[in-house]
């Protein structure tokens, strides 16, 4: 056990917030928590950390205990580094202790040159030390996550001052890495990430050794790396096994389950009050029925389930059918700008969509993903050929509401859009996504970005369109509500071109991927796994290819060196020589790899550690094994160079 909360209360302004939370963490968890956003759950993981102190609601609740074993890294969505710092140093500061102990060998080693002999023991200790804690590796260690994390090796030399709040956050997460507490907390720590680097941190989490409690709205991250889901909803905290799609099925079961048990419960209650009130009053059956009352005050009553929020009722339909071939896109041009300050990010895109295809649409950011759905609705000029096909009705979702006039009300913004509707159908289109009361009648410019989302899917659903063209549709929005809109998307029957970060949502419904690169647009006639897949392949082959390429070069370049066209006798002598030379340094060296093997074999032994003279002679043959490699290594290249 490293970590366990147990009874823990927290209230806010009068209302309770968390209600009796307890969670116990083991060595191997991998936990998600989730919850609908203002439910607590940074407030849970402040208690947890000991940054907020629990509520007291009776003795001996409110209790955070951590194993003398637990140590606890946090990454908040916001994290503080030293900004004076270069990258490089900010993540060698993890390793103080270590280059600490560093420092003070070599200090050891001149005092030992010296023939001080007093101070070999703290030496043997240090080094065993500092060789089992990594101390070797301590660069490459660094090195692996900053590049991992898709950092340069340009970058390593900047300030921390110098790189953007998302950037920031990257070198946070990395240094966390580097420190490998055996708990890690993240909260969020997919923000920020392409699906590259989001792809490294999910395989180096699943390698590493520390227990995980990760905060996060990334359900495809979730359920790649959780074994338990812990859901917080009205104060109390449930914990389900698996990751995060288990989650979803379980809790489903669970809601029934319990229904099922509350009515079969009150239906019993029902019959024994009925048989007490029946028969307590008289002689002969007031025996039995007070037996029954005695039932009834022992039963552990189930607590009426408590009705989730209505969930929004999200629909995509249309009238008109296409035609088979709904969208040709040949030789057109992705850019930015006007006039002198046009830039193009992309040439030649092409590909072709037709009736009923889901077609998601990936790239890092500012590749001209979203200005490519301005460009195919004309929006935005372009060049080459974009052509829809008759009887194609379009929609279209901007991740940015700018569709929106900010001085309408929300009812009256849907007025102007459908002057013919009445209130009371507007009021009911409103409603299927949650917009009700009072809520109807704010200013655009006082929604937040889930709301404004919720206004734009409203006019989508009234829109009716055949095709439709969605920008980020998952941005802003809250677990529950990107649920809704999976749902709603995977059954619409019309042909759906959509931009999208979320992987998850990539995987539910793209039936086929076009990826933007630097190097240009490509279209996978396939779903997100097989994409990620295919892509694994490539960069496997690709690796493989570079390898054999150098390798075809190096023996092209020996050969050329070996069979002059026209050699003299004394060049054919020399390069005979030479070969010779070459095959006896070879030899020296691989015996050499040998004596180096076996004198560091000998500095573990227990007699050779324990007698400093036995040491100091194995170290000195060791160093002369060493320098003679590296003299014959030298001599071997200069032979080979020739």
């Amino acid at each position: 056990m490293l970590l366990k909360a147990d009874d823990i209360h927290k209230v806010y302004n009068g209302e309770p917030l968390l209600t009796g939370v307890s969670l116990q963490i083991e060595d191997n968890d991998r936990i998600g928590l989730i919850g609908a956003n203002g439910c607590g759950k940074s407030t849970l993981l402040k208690i947890l950390l000991g940054e907020v102190l629990p509520d007291h609601m009776s003795e001996g609740d409110g209790q955070v205990v951590r194993a003398a074993k637990t140590s606890v890294g946090y990454l908040a969505q916001s994290a503080a580094l030293d900004s004076a710092s270069t990258v490089w140093d900010e993540m060698r500061a993890v390793f103080s202790e270590l280059l600490q102990a560093q420092e003070r060998m070599h200090e050891l080693e001149l005092a030992l040159a010296d023939g001080d002999t007093s101070v070999s023991e703290e030496y043997d200790r240090l080094s065993g030390w500092f060789h089992n804690n990594g101390g070797y590796d301590i660069d490459v260690r660094i090195r692996t996550v900053l590049f991992g994390m898709g950092f340069t090796e340009q970058e390593l030399h900047r300030t921390v001052s110098g790189f953007s709040g998302g950037e920031k956050t990257r070198l946070a997460l990395c240094r966390l890495l580097l420190e490998a507490p055996n708990l890690l907390i993240l909260d969020e720590p997919t923000n920020h990430l392409d699906f590259d680097t989001i792809q490294w941190l999910e395989d180096y989490l699943k390698g590493c050794r520390s227990a995980l409690l990760i905060v996060s709205h990334d359900r495809y991250f979730l359920d790649k790396l959780c074994t338990s889901v812990c859901e917080i909803e009205r104060g109390r905290l449930t914990r389900y096994r698996g990751n995060y799609s288990a989650f979803l099925v379980q809790k489903e079961a669970a809601v029934e389950r319990q229904e099922k048990e509350y009515a079969m419960q009150q239906k019993e209650i029902a019959k024994l009050e009925d048989y007490v009130a029946r028969n307590m009053a008289r002689a002969s059956t007031s025996k039995s029925a007070k037996s029954r009352q005695k039932q009834l005050d022992r039963m552990d009553r189930i607590e009426k389930p408590v009705k989730p929020p209505k969930r929004a009722g999200l629909s995509f339909t249309y009238e008109i059918e296409p035609p088979l071939d709904v969208l040709e896109v040949r030789d057109a041009d992705i850019s930015v700008g006007s006039g002198d300050k046009r830039k193009t990010l992309l040439r030649d895109v092409g590909f072709a969509v037709r009736r009923g295809e889901k077609l998601g649409i990936i790239g890092v950011n500012g590749i001209g993903k979203s200005t490519l759905l301005k460009e195919i609705l004309g929006i935005l000029p372009h060049e080459g050929l974009i052509r829809f096909n008759k009887n194609v009705k379009l929609g279209y979702f901007d991740q940015e509401s700018t569709n929106l006039d900010p001085n309408n009300t929300v009812i009256d913004e849907l007025h102007d859009r459908f002057p013919a509707m009445l209130d009371g159908e507007i009021r009911s289109i409103l409603g299927q996504v949650r917009i009700t009361g009072e809520d109807v009648f704010k200013p655009i410019s006082a929604l937040s970005g889930g709301e404004r989302a919720r206004v734009c899917f409203a006019l989508l659903m009234l829109e009716h369109a055949n095709v439709m063209l969605l920008d980020e549709p998952t941005n802003h929005l809250d677990l529950p509500m990107k649920e809704v809109l999976e749902e709603a998307l995977g059954e619409y029957t019309g042909t759906l071109l959509f931009v999208s970060h979320d992987r998850y949502l990539l995987n539910k419904l793209a039936s086929q991927l076009l990826e933007l690169t630097p190097d240009g647009a490509r279209l996978h006639p396939y779903g997100f796994e097989k994409y990620l897949a295919v892509k694994a392949e490539e960069k496997a082959a690709a690796l493989a290819a570079a390898q054999a390429a150098q390798m075809a070069q190096a023996a092209k370049a020996r050969q050329e060196k070996a069979a002059p066209a026209h050699r003299s006798k004394a060049q054919r002598s020399a390069d005979a020589a030479r070969r010779n030379r070459m095959r006896e340094l070879e030899q020296e060296i691989e015996a050499l790899e040998v004596t180096i093997a076996e004198l560091e074999e000998q500095l573990t032994l227990p007699e050779v550690c324990t007698d400093y003279q036995k040491m100091q002679a194995v170290c000195k043959e060791l160093e002369d094994a060493k320098n003679r490699s590296e003299e014959c290594f030298m001599e071997l290249c200069e032979l080979e160079g020739e």
